[in-house]
């Protein structure tokens, strides 16, 4: 990824209503501590209102580089150590769908 150009992590879920609560509050919980982070330029937490799509949870955080991602993950990984959670079998446990990527602005 070129210097100068933001980079936006996009995280997709599709939750069932009686994980909805529980999911969200670790969501909030994590995005809480990317907002501290080196790099970190604004987020958003959208659930879906209407159409057709299956992802009814939508996560986009912008940051400055790939860099500053990767720092984050480091930091949030071992946040989720300390507090004994382990995002993937909370995900399995509650049969929650991810698909997560990162993008950058089209043309730039």
């Amino acid at each position: 990824m070129r210097k100068g150009v933001s980079v936006y992590r996009v995280d997709k879920f599709v939750v069932p209503a009686a994980a909805r609560e529980e999911f969200l509050r670790r969501v909030e919980e994590t995005h809480q501590l990317l907002r501290r982070q080196p790099g970190f330029i604004r987020d958003a937490i959208l659930e879906q209102v209407s159409g057709p799509g299956r992802f009814n949870i939508v996560t986009i955080a912008e940051w400055e580089s790939q860099e500053a991602i990767d720092a984050a993950r480091t930091v949030v990984s071992k946040a989720h150590v300390e507090r004994g959670f382990d995002p993937q079998e909370t995900m399995r446990r509650l049969s929650i769908e991810a698909d997560i990527a990162n993008y950058r602005p089209v043309g730039e």
